[in-house]
């Protein structure tokens, strides 16, 4: 039993590059199902499409229609794992938004392909996919902060090879590629990076694996935004506390080194962590947790002046809950919190000083929200976004208000 056990633990690619978002866990699925069809829409009131618009589009409100279709399908084979997901969803608002660069009709689209192949007892290959063309921030991907106008393709693979060399020693290696790309209406923020990576897994306990890694990637830039490379050196820990409950941390330091010809090295703590519990047949809760440097969202304008902000030290916080009042009834919420400070500021564009730092931008995003079985295949409901955002760059300090009422068929 506990062999079993250790396996299923240290197997986890706990490394975790390319989830698709931060809550990830990556945890095999546990039984085939058949392919399932979702299809349904949503009508969202907006009391602010376009937050961060000055002059024409400020403030202004919207009711828009969000239909989609979806699928999932997952395959357990004794050696071959298939988990894939697809949704395809538009957004159409009935009065498109004034705000230059704004339309009417966005597309709201995700899709997921993970494969695991077990060739023994000892060695398995992993590969996670994920690609998202969408509107509206994800918080929990883990580069959004501030609304923008544009719609962006986000996509990740990470592929890793695990191998147990001993009954308490294993090894995770492994590659990952991200890439970032905004529409033509938002600049300087389109990334792509690369990165390899190690991780040494010893188990202390049945319940407990220590981990140690080593991280490196490049980004490539684009606009006025320049290439950087980081550099990670964690230790962690990963805990079942039981069969439902299980907690992976890691903390450590982070280089974070500019290629700008002007540019400088920063360090920085770094911390990650993600948890994820059933606490009963009703309850459940997952969270998450991430401070380090930054490359994202990295020019902005001060005054005159458009700066590139070299140590933007960000803290990513996520909670999100699901409880069944009843086999009909189910209510759901979260809160994402991003404080962020921006340093090292130098001057890319504009007559103005020749560095800044010392800003700081806040983002908490919350969510309420009900779900309500009507029939065997039908299901509604009803949910509340509210987003605050306090900022030192003009501009970029905004609240905002959604409120959806939805239906969907599952088949």
């Amino acid at each position: 039993m506990k062999r079993r056990f250790f396996h299923s633990l240290a197997l986890l690619s706990s490394a975790g590059l390319a989830s698709g978002d931060l809550y990830h866990i990556q945890d095999e699925a546990q039984e085939s199902l058949p392919l399932k069809w979702s299809v349904g829409g949503n009508f969202t009131w907006d009391d602010n499409v376009n937050p961060t618009a000055v002059g024409a589009g400020q403030d202004e409100g919207s009711l828009s229609v969000n239909p989609y279709v979806g699928a999932t399908f997952v395959s357990i084979a004794p050696q071959t794992t298939w988990d894939v997901y697809a949704r395809l969803g538009l957004i159409y608002y009935f009065d498109q938004p004034e705000a230059f660069g704004s339309e009417d009709l966005y597309t709201q689209s995700r899709a997921g392909v993970n494969w695991t192949h077990r060739v023994s007892e000892r060695l398995r290959f992993s590969s996670r996919n994920f690609l998202s063309y969408e509107l509206e921030p994800d918080y929990a991907n883990g580069f959004a902060t501030t609304r923008q106008l544009g719609e962006y393709t986000y996509w990740q693979t990470d592929n890793s090879v695990g191998f147990r060399w001993t009954e308490r020693l294993g090894t995770y290696s492994g590659f990952s590629l991200t890439g970032l790309d905004y529409a033509e209406t938002v600049n300087n923020q389109d990334r792509f990076t690369w990165t390899i990576y190690n991780q040494v897994r010893y188990q202390l306990t049945p319940q407990t694996v220590a981990t140690a890694d080593y991280r490196y990637s490049e980004s490539t830039a684009s606009g006025l935004s320049s290439d950087y490379t980081d550099h990670y050196l964690l230790g962690g820990l990963e805990h079942r506390f039981s069969p439902n409950t299980i907690l992976i941390a890691r903390a450590g330091a982070q280089l974070h080194e500019s290629e700008a010809a002007t540019g400088g090295d920063s360090t920085s703590p770094y911390v990650e962590a993600t948890v994820r519990t059933q606490v009963n047949s009703d309850f459940s809760v997952r969270g998450f947790a991430r401070y380090g440097i930054e490359g994202y969202d990295t020019i902005r304008q001060v005054g005159a002046g458009s700066y590139e902000f070299e140590d933007r030290q960000t803290f990513r916080l996520g909670i999100s809950s699901e409880y069944s009042i009843s086999p009909m009834l189910s209510v759901f919420g979260g809160v994402d919190y991003i404080p962020a400070t921006f340093d090292g500021g130098r001057l890319v564009s504009g007559a103005a000083p020749v560095s800044s730092g010392g800003l700081e931008e806040d983002v908490v995003n919350a969510y309420l929200g009900l779900s309500v079985k009507l029939t065997e295949l039908l299901y509604g409901t009803l949910s509340y976004n509210y987003t605050d955002t306090s900022s030192d760059f003009v501009g970029q300090s905004y609240e905002r208000n959604r409120v959806s009422v939805g239906l969907r068929a599952e088949f």
